[in-house]
């Protein structure tokens, strides 16, 4: 059963922080429903295509070189990879309807973007 607590947010936190002023990316960084670690993106330098003004965009971390491209793509890998930490499993198998991961991993841009340069 996936579960993250603040004391995982708190050792995830240390290299998230990094990556995000690596690339000067403001975010926050969240848990919800006790099971997923929630980057929100607040603003940066990065192009992220079309952002819904209401909704803001979800980011598809499985297809993150599909849908974005260079730093963008680059940063979110980073993060990605970053947010999973060195502790992540995933031990899953679909066929027979069996879900066990260490966490899930969400990364939401906020609709309030502001690209700045």
């Amino acid at each position: 059963m996936a579960y993250v607590s603040q004391d995982d947010k708190k050792r995830l936190s240390v290299g998230i922080k990094k990556v995000l002023k690596k690339y000067d990316v403001k975010a926050s960084i969240g848990i919800r429903h006790h099971s997923t670690l929630r980057v929100k993106i607040k603003s940066g330098p990065l192009d992220f295509g079309p952002i819904d003004d209401y909704f803001g965009q979800d980011v598809n971390v499985y297809w993150i070189e599909t849908h974005y491209k260079g730093k963008a793509a680059k940063f979110l890998t980073e993060l990605y990879r970053e947010m999973r930490g060195d502790q992540w499993f995933d031990e899953s198998d679909s066929q027979t309807d069996y879900f066990h991961v260490s966490h899930y991993c969400d990364i939401k841009i906020l609709p309030t973007y502001q690209k700045v340069a």
